[in-house]
């Protein structure tokens, strides 16, 4: 399991799992739980193209939000394993 700590936003981390380039598990710490929820079973089974595409600028407060907050943690896991191969 990834985990990412936020900026920004009134969740702490993200903690995600994926598995051949799709989001197989997602959990918000901290934040809104029924609209977090909402938005982690709306990802998951998804590509992490995808999703980062549809989040990516959605902003709330501080100029990022939850949604944008899992897309820079998604590119952060992409950019990383990119540098490994």
């Amino acid at each position: 399991m990834k985990i990412f700590k936020t900026s920004g936003t009134c969740a702490d981390e993200i903690r995600f799992e994926i598995k051949d380039g799709v989001i197989e598990k997602v959990d918000f710490v901290g934040g809104c739980n029924g609209s977090l929820t909402g938005i982690a079973t709306l990802v998951e089974g998804q590509p992490i193209e995808e999703v980062v595409e549809k989040l990516k600028g959605i902003a709330c407060r501080n100029g990022t939000s939850c949604p944008d907050q899992l897309s820079k943690a998604l590119q952060d896991l992409v950019e990383e394993e990119n540098k490994t191969v």
